[in-house]
């Protein structure tokens, strides 16, 4: 039987509808099975001419570029089928097949807010962007966009100087920048935060690529705020496919002489909530972060409400890198700094912890500094 990861590698190399071969893997339990069914199984799942003789006859110059690249430190690829696959993004109307990750794959999971907008916005634009970027970092949220120029950039530079968590999502492949002047950028987001990608490496950027690079930046998180846009603006694109996914969506308003305003206005004319601090878009998305906590829960087999070890009720059962955070929290409040430096942990595991377990009611925080509750 095909080796697992280069079985969905063929399967996605197939291209074409997403929803036929997620069908194929969902009804063989994974990748692997679905690739040994052969053709009659492949056609009774609803892919195409195009799609079968894809997999008949993959295109080994595309695949083994892609293994190669998966063999690098940090690099994985995490399928549709696989218990890792985000929450928040499977529940959407059309998940990837899988996603290449530069970056550990478990950062997907954290609690994230979407803030997109143009790609030319205004200084003041920029200025908002890198405000409620660091507001959000504040609370424990990460920050996903779309490595574009403008709003995008200025809400991930905001974010790595803060000491936050951003995630970046391509239209290109995940080895690849766009535009080029992001290089760097792109570099620090992977070693601190995770760019994802549906696309194989190498493959370059196509304006059909940016509506599918933008469900996934609607669909990893739990709300999208729009900063900037013109009425014409793939900011809209993600804003709309956000609602469809059943997210929050925000938008600042701006002046009625600002061309880049004219797409929020237009949004909060169609319904959209108009937000001017960064405490209501956090107050918006406390509902959505209860319920990916107990999914996260769930996939790490957590028990918040098991017996206390050691005799001490103040410390809850917890195993690993959640107990040595639980007993560097004092009841005093303690920043984030001294937390990493008694932890050993980085700024963006510590802060996905945290977030949990303010959510499971068992720590506070107040001004960016955390304490245990009594």
């Amino acid at each position: 039987m095909p080796d697992p990861r280069h079985a969905l590698l063929q399967l996605i190399l197939a291209g074409g509808a997403t929803a036929p071969r997620r069908t194929l893997v969902q009804s063989h339990g994974c990748p692997a099975r679905a690739l040994a069914a052969g053709a009659s199984a492949w056609r009774s799942a609803g892919l195409s001419a195009a799609q079968v003789q894809g997999l008949r006859q993959p295109d080994t110059e595309r695949l083994h570029r892609a293994l190669h690249w998966l063999e690098a430190p940090g690099h994985h690829l995490v399928g549709w089928h696989d218990p890792d696959y985000p929450a928040l993004l499977r529940q959407t109307g059309g998940p990837p097949l899988g996603l290449f990750v530069d970056g550990n794959p478990a950062r997907l999971w954290h609690p994230g807010v979407a803030v997109v907008g143009s790609r030319a916005p205004t200084a003041g634009g920029r200025d908002n962007a890198a405000c409620f970027a660091r507001a959000f970092v504040q609370s424990g949220l990460a920050i996903i966009s779309g490595l574009a120029a403008g709003i995008d950039g200025a809400a991930h530079r905001a974010t790595l100087a803060a000491g936050g968590l951003t995630i970046a999502v391509l239209g290109t492949g995940p080895d690849l920048s766009y535009p080029r002047g992001h290089a760097e950028l792109r570099h620090q987001i992977a070693h601190t935060g995770a760019i994802v990608s549906e696309h194989p490496p190498g493959t370059q950027a196509r304006p059909g690529h940016f509506p599918g690079r933008n469900r996934i930046i609607a669909g990893l998180a739990l709300g999208t705020l729009v900063v900037e846009a013109a009425e014409r603006s793939g900011a809209l694109i993600t804003a709309r496919l956000a609602g469809e996914a059943g997210r929050e969506v925000f938008a600042l308003p701006g002046s009625i002489h600002n061309p880049m305003a004219r797409g929020c206005h237009r949004l909060i004319r169609e319904g959209v909530a108009l937000v001017q601090t960064p405490d209501e878009v956090i107050a918006a998305l406390v509902p959505v972060a209860l319920e990916l906590a107990a999914a996260l829960r769930g996939r790490l087999e957590e028990a918040p409400s098991s017996p206390h070890i050691g005799g001490d009720p103040g410390i809850p059962t917890m195993t690993g890198a959640h107990k040595q955070l639980w007993l560097a929290l004092a009841h005093d409040p303690t920043s984030m700094d001294c937390l990493a430096e008694r932890t050993g942990l980085t700024t963006a595991e510590l802060s996905s912890m945290l977030l949990a377990m303010e959510l499971d009611g068992r720590v506070a925080v107040e001004h960016g500094r955390y304490s245990r509750k009594s």
